[in-house]
């Protein structure tokens, strides 16, 4: 979590149960986000920061327009209702991992944290990184990230290491192996929406969940991160993204398998997968429009 305003945003949401835009009023109130708050909700500002991460613990250079990065603006009070049910919060996450084949995943997203997460009980307008090293295992940093004096304490803290001529060192810059970005990876994500024309059904490896509450529809999938960032529906308004815990699926070959075996073997899939409302809010059953979808319904109705 890089970014207070966000994240004083989304407490508010899913601690008082107020609506984004009163949520943004009182943040831009407290000094915490700007008149135009577009940078901070936009998670242009959080990708930028990541840029700067990924050098300092990777040795790797990037633009942050290379970087899969999405906000906060479309949160709706659905969502929060969603999370509150699974006991999660939401929170903006810049995140940079090394993948099993060696390349670094790197993303700005909301996303669902558990319980289990030192993130979880970060709130307001605090920051709160999460390091995880080979030998020193997980160390985490907390501390405030927006509002006047925070901001004032890091802009002197620049101009003073400007008179002895301080500059950052990029260690890693100077590895005999240079890391490398990677987008070849899949995500598990939570997208809500208005209407089936909203987003493209056919982007999904699979859908495992679905959810309807009156005019909302949710859904929960796998897709390709090169999928997610050449969709034309990511920056809908009316669409709302959010990353699953472990959002983060390497390998899907396994369940590709699986499907062509069932095809090998004549066996065919419902024209009309059926998804099982499991949620108290959203007790309904429903017939995906769309033949190519795999759906699970392991989750049963009370």
């Amino acid at each position: 979590i890089i970014n207070g305003s966000t994240n004083y945003i989304l407490t508010k949401m899913l601690g008082e149960k107020i609506a984004y835009k009163e949520a943004l009023l009182q943040a831009q109130q407290l000094g915490f986000a700007e008149s135009n708050p577009a940078l901070d909700v936009e998670g242009t500002d959080a990708a930028n920061k990541l840029t700067l991460l990924l050098t300092h613990a990777y040795g790797i250079l990037s633009h942050p327009e290379n970087i899969l990065h999405k906000g906060i603006s479309n949160i709706s009070a659905y969502d929060a209702t969603f999370a509150a049910e699974k006991n999660y919060q939401i929170k903006l996450i810049a995140q940079a991992k090394k993948l099993n084949n060696g390349k670094v995943a790197a993303l700005v997203l909301p996303q669902f944290i558990t319980n289990e997460s030192q993130l979880y009980a970060v709130r307001n307008e605090y920051n709160g990184v999460v390091i995880e090293s080979s030998f020193a295992d997980k160390q985490f940093l907390y501390g405030k990230g927006a509002g006047r004096y925070p901001t004032a304490s890091a802009v002197m803290s620049d101009i003073s290491a400007l008179r002895y001529q301080y500059r950052y060192e990029y260690r890693k810059r100077n590895n005999i192996v240079e890391n490398e970005l990677s987008t070849d990876f899949y995500l598990r994500l939570y997208v809500s929406f208005d209407n089936w024309n909203d987003i493209n059904m056919s982007d999904f490896e699979w859908i495992e969940e679905f959810y309807y509450q009156g005019s909302r529809h949710y859904l929960i999938g796998v897709l390709s991160c090169n999928k997610l960032q050449s969709a034309d529906w990511l920056h809908k308004k009316q669409v709302s993204i959010i990353l699953c815990p472990d959002g983060i699926v390497e390998d899907v070959s396994t369940r590709k398998l699986k499907k062509k075996s069932l095809e090998l073997a004549g066996i065919k899939e419902p024209e009309a997968p059926v998804a099982v409302i499991h949620t108290s809010a959203f007790k309904e059953k429903i017939k995906i429009p769309n033949e190519n979808v795999i759906c699970k319904t392991e989750e049963l109705l009370n």
